[in-house]
């Protein structure tokens, strides 16, 4: 069977010997070429090597156009109705632009945004010298989603002036906050000198983005236009440009100073996607994902508008050295706005990998229950070959198993929460562990053939009963471990409604590579594509994808109200199912329908968990409501009631935690695992679920 790399390169020998006549262009219409050669490539990619064989057709062209329109101008601020008419002339002539070439699209775009970007910048100038009344009660709808584009000039005025007037307004708390001003952020007085300030600062961010903005060019624009055809296939399949290819780089190989996330672009705003494990973040403990980055600002120095700003740029900004503080304004999910300062730092490496711990019963039983934590499927490829053996999980989880088997635990707790995957031999390898061999996964290329993959381990490493927990950041490798073990009847999962539902697989082809010809390569570098080529199933024939992992426990979930997984996300690959593979099911399943009555009764009479139900209540209606208060009173308000929930969780005294390898005395109490098992509702209803299992 050949790499997709290999069949790549027989598939485009043959076009590049054609596009080679095309050199002949003059220099200063070099990009103009590239992006021509570029979308035939694309082209030539998406239709061969794409799990799905979807058509370049005016379906297709709808979809990318939309993509387009929400990098362009996502938070509907600078192009008006009659624009956006203007551009659907091109919306079903995108497949024909790729197919052919010549791509007009990007730069009637790019001469539109240039002209709407100078006159709201005029707009802008101009209602910032009218000056703006806090007491007065107004609301601005803050998601752009389900803001329409301005009928005129007049309406996108009016929304800047609410925009503005909300950016002034978050200045001024946010620097009563800085300075404690207490009288300030009771709201009785307003202070003229804070809100000057305030002002200021919006002004100056203001007007650094339409400096920015005023010097994208139509490379661009080019750019976001040939991943909106990519992305229209999916939502990980994308093109990268050569930046933004060695931006993915650094990423992959794990930079280790700075604030430990990883970022993307989510309709001209930066999203996280990631924390990573014993990252700055991780330790600070605010940030989180889904979270949206506004602005970034250095130490005491001013706010930078991080909106309409391309990634790279805005990692650029995030990154820096170690020790030095990086304040970031972000917008909660559920429509809190805060601030977070994080003292940037190298990665804890000791937390990102494999923990374990013994929860010893408080009760005459004195059973003892294992828990192990798995943060991610890591393995150090760096160090494969040439006689050495890289750190990896499967060798970590083995230990941490060995170790808890010798003192004593008669159930074991996997928490896969948070984990969005990693090696897919490493879960083959731990699922080996607790079944006689097997079949674990089943993966379909974009060719449709199907593959099992196997556990040939002949005995099981541990036959006792098995508690898996998981939420909605679980995804890919997470999945098909969860996935695999409730399948073979050998652990109970418990978790929210459902995992992520990553069932998809991604390779990167370095797209200069396969450039055949030195009068085509001239027009390089022209960047990578990571696309999707294969798609996980569960033995019992049905795919990850989409749906995710079901539960057998469902519990109340923070994460519920989020609308974050494959079925939240545009062009997501659908859920669909295969003939299943032959398994054996573990012999001693456990009655779970009893399991299930004796947890819903155990979380009903639970404090922590009714607490959680109120807490996912109130994020709901905030979620649901997104429109935001432009009355000062009624802001700080609001911001006050969001700091009471903020509470302590309570310890459960069911079991004391004792922490297995070496324990990190060095760091504070709150972050040490002790601390946190005994305070996770989560874990606390995994140990009862064992304390069932295990009962005489």
């Amino acid at each position: 069977m050949k790499a997709p790399v290999q069949i790549l390169v027989s598939a485009l020998t043959a076009f590049f010997l054609v596009v080679s006549t095309l050199a002949a262009a003059p220099a200063s219409d070099n990009d103009e070429e590239r992006t021509r050669i570029l979308s035939r490539v694309l082209w030539q990619q998406l239709t061969r090597l794409h799990f799905v064989r979807k058509n370049f057709n005016d379906q297709l062209s709808r979809e990318a156009f939309g993509l387009f329109l929400e990098q362009v101008d996502g938070q509907k601020r600078f192009l008006t109705e009659p624009d956006v008419q203007e551009l659907r002339r091109y919306e079903t002539r995108i497949d024909d632009e790729m197919l052919t070439g010549r791509i007009n699209l990007p730069e009637v775009c790019a001469q539109l945004m240039r002209a709407r970007v100078e006159k709201v910048e005029k707009m802008v100038e101009e209602l910032l010298k009218g000056g703006f009344h806090p007491g007065q009660d107004e609301e601005l709808e803050t998601d752009p989603q389900k803001r329409l584009f301005c009928a005129n000039d007049q309406e996108l005025k009016e929304r800047w002036r609410l925009l503005l007037k909300y950016s002034i307004l978050l200045n001024y708390v946010n620097l009563a906050k800085e300075k404690k001003d207490e009288q300030a952020l009771a709201g009785e007085k307003l202070d003229p000198v804070l809100w000057s300030a305030a002002l200021e600062q919006t002004r100056k961010s203001c007007r650094s983005m339409f400096s920015r903005m005023k010097k994208q060019d139509m490379h661009a624009f080019r750019v976001s236009y040939l991943n909106a055809v990519t992305r229209a296939f999916d939502p990980h399949t994308s093109y990268m440009d050569p930046s933004t290819e060695e931006e993915f780089g650094i990423s992959m190989k794990g930079s280790l100073e700075g604030i430990g996330a990883s970022l993307r672009e989510d309709d001209s705003y930066i999203k996280v996607v990631e924390i990573i494990p014993g990252s700055a973040a991780a330790r600070q403990g605010q940030l989180a994902k889904e979270d949206i980055i506004l602005k970034v600002a250095q130490e005491t120095g001013e706010p930078v508008d991080l909106s309409e700003m391309r990634l790279q740029d805005a990692v650029k900004l995030i990154r820096g050295p170690k020790g030095t503080e990086v304040r970031l304004f972000v917008r909660k999910p559920n429509g809190d706005m805060v601030t977070i300062p994080i003292v940037r730092d190298v990665v804890n490496i000791e937390e990102t990998f494999v923990k374990g711990a013994l929860l010893h019963e408080n009760r005459p039983e004195n059973r003892s229950f294992g828990y192990i934590k798995i943060p991610s499927f890591y393995r150090d490829l760096s160090a494969s070959g040439f006689g050495r053996d890289g750190r990896n999980v499967s060798d970590d989880f083995h230990a941490a198993l060995e170790d808890l088997k010798q003192k004593g635990m008669e159930g074991l707790i996997v928490d896969l929460r948070d984990n969005g995957g990693g090696a897919l031999q490493d879960t083959i390898n731990i699922t080996g562990m607790f079944i006689e061999g097997g079949p674990v996964v089943q993966i379909k290329d974009y060719r449709g053939l199907i593959r099992p993959m196997y556990s040939f381990e002949e005995e099981a490493e541990f036959t006792g009963p098995v508690v898996v927990l998981v939420n909605k950041f679980s995804a890919s490798a997470s999945e098909i471990l969860a996935a695999a073990l409730q399948d073979y009847g050998r652990a109970i999962i418990i978790g929210g409604d459902h995992t992520h539902g990553k069932g998809t697989v991604q390779t990167l082809i370095d797209l200069d590579q396969n450039v055949l010809t030195r009068n085509v390569a001239r027009y390089g570098p022209f960047g990578a594509l990571k696309l999707t080529v294969q798609k996980f199933y569960r033995i019992n024939g049905d795919s990850t994808q989409y749906r995710g992992v079901i539960p057998d426990i469902i519990l109340p979930d923070r994460l519920s109200p989020l609308e974050t997984g494959e079925r939240y996300m545009k062009y997501s690959l659908p859920w669909d199912r295969i003939e299943p593979v032959s398994y054996t099911q573990w012999s001693l399943r456990p009655n779970l329908g009893e399991l299930q009555r004796e947890s819903l009764a155990r979380v009903r009479k639970s404090t922590a968990f009714a607490a959680i139900s109120k807490e996912i209540s109130l994020e709901k209606e905030k979620i649901a409501n997104t429109r935001r208060s432009l009355n000062l009173k009624t802001m700080l308000k609001e911001m006050k009631e969001v700091e009471q929930l903020e509470k302590e969780p309570v310890p459960c005294y069911d079991y004391t935690v004792q922490e297995t390898g070496t324990a990190d005395t060095q760091r504070e109490e709150k972050q040490r695992l002790p601390y946190q098992l005994v305070r996770d509702p989560y874990v606390q209803e995994a140990f009862f679920v064992l304390e069932s299992l295990t009962a005489p």
